[in-house]
């Protein structure tokens, strides 16, 4: 193949808590009376799979072009699906569930599911919003589980006021709620595994939803180190054994070089330009866009007004 950068088209998911700010702000192609919790933009999960919509590759899905060329696009020449990220963008109009992703001891343990570690880029939050990371200081699994019983697991939450340009980091086995108000780009491992603890005694089509109660707690770390727990703003963003992020501003006009050798995905949260190559056409992009850059690809991004986006690297 000639490497070249590849654009997707998003999934949406419609979710009782979602809302509209991704029409609003990224101009995402959904009907205007639909409550779209999610966008996912680049998933290889078994009924998720993000087909490619520009340049030679259109049509086909992720899956089959790590199948063909998985050198060409990894780096790796060895690298088999799935894809080792899942990237989405969330609206919650609404407070999410109180819910936790398992690490891979509690998948073996529980024989279902796929470990998940997760982070948070804050991209606008209404005044006074926040998220819920992680339970307080000396929390036991029997206080928790009264506190779910009583309908007041809240009580036993770190409840984090946020604000655009944040990062929060989300170890799987940390027990979390994204609060209501609040776009952002969530950037984790390739599952969908989530069981929920607490929601917030709500209903959906009159009946209450479903809770994983007995799964959540092999899945907690109740023992849990705070300083695992960060926020960051600049520069590295996340450096774990999963995948790095690096937050890059560029002004109107500049230029970056794109150096082959190590596949990244970049995420736009602001601004708009384009990339090019001696070897492809060029691939414009703009805010709430994400695109792939294959490891064998090299060539130049152009900045056409400030920008700002995520670069990860697994």
């Amino acid at each position: 193949m000639n490497p070249y950068p590849l654009k997707f088209k998003p999934i949406y998911k419609e979710l009782i808590w979602g809302g509209h700010k991704l029409r609003n702000m990224f101009g995402k192609d959904f009907p205007a009376d639909k409550k779209i919790g999610e966008s996912w933009e680049l998933a290889d999960l078994p009924n998720d799979k993000s087909i490619i919509i520009n340049g030679e590759l259109a049509g086909k899905t992720i899956s089959e072009v790590l199948q063909k060329y998985p050198e060409e696009i990894t780096g790796k020449k060895s690298y088999k699906p799935p894809f080792g990220l899942l990237i989405k963008f969330i609206d919650a109009a609404e407070v999410l569930s109180v819910q936790v992703h398992p690490d891979e001891q509690a998948v073996k343990k529980l024989k279902t599911g796929n470990p998940k570690t997760e982070c948070w880029y804050i991209i606008d939050a209404d005044k006074d919003a926040c998220i819920y990371k992680g339970l307080k200081p000396g929390t036991t699994k029997e206080q928790f589980k009264q506190s779910i019983k009583d309908g007041k697991c809240e009580e036993l939450l770190n409840r984090v006021p946020v604000k655009a340009g944040q990062c929060h980091f989300l170890p799987a086995g940390t027990v979390h709620a994204i609060g209501a108000g609040i776009l952002l780009a969530e950037i984790q491992l390739p599952s969908d595994t989530t069981f929920r603890v607490f929601d917030w005694n709500r209903l959906q089509n009159g009946k209450p939803r479903q809770l994983h109660i007995e799964q959540a707690f092999e899945s907690i770390h109740f023992d849990q180190n705070a300083d695992e727990l960060g926020v960051t703003t600049a520069g590295r963003l996340v450096d774990c054994e999963f995948f790095k992020i690096d937050k890059i501003t560029a002004q109107a006009e500049a230029t970056n070089r794109i150096s082959k050798g190590i596949m990244k995905v970049i995420i736009i949260i602001k601004g708009s330009g384009g990339i090019s190559s001696k070897n492809s056409q060029p691939v414009d992009f703009a805010k709430g866009q994400t695109i792939l850059l294959p490891a064998d690809f090299e060539g130049e991004i152009a900045f056409d007004n400030n920008t700002e986006y995520l670069q990860t690297t697994l």
